[in-house]
């Protein structure tokens, strides 16, 4: 049976356009905790909750700021990812492409891979 998933941005509940519809959709595929992810064209912004961050939330181009400020204050004394800096690239799936992530600093002992 098939299915569509609906998302809307968590603050004014607009709904993507079909570019950033499928980009959306291929974050889904992401295994991520506390991880923020871009999603192009409409420049959307995913948290990738999961666990002690909650679940997955998503941001409106123009609402990108409100929600890493929510997040801040919820989750900001648990652990540094609500902290981090922008840009958030992301995995393109579709497409064959791998956009690099950012690490969060050098020499960041977060246990996701080899210290820079």
């Amino acid at each position: 049976m098939p299915v569509r998933v609906i998302f809307r941005c968590e603050h004014c509940g607009a709904l993507p356009d079909p570019l950033t519809q499928e980009a959306l959709e291929d974050q889904l595929q992401e295994l991520l905790f506390g991880t923020y992810l871009d999603a192009a064209p409409g420049n959307w912004l995913i948290w990738h909750g999961n666990g002690l961050y909650g679940h997955n939330r998503y941001a409106c181009g123009e609402h990108r700021g409100e929600l890493k400020a929510a997040l801040r204050e919820s989750y900001g004394t648990i652990g540094p990812h609500p902290w981090a800096m922008g840009p958030h690239p992301a995995r393109n799936l579709r497409r064959g492409r791998l956009e690099v992530r950012k690490r969060i600093g050098p020499g960041w002992k977060g246990g996701f891979g080899p210290t820079m």
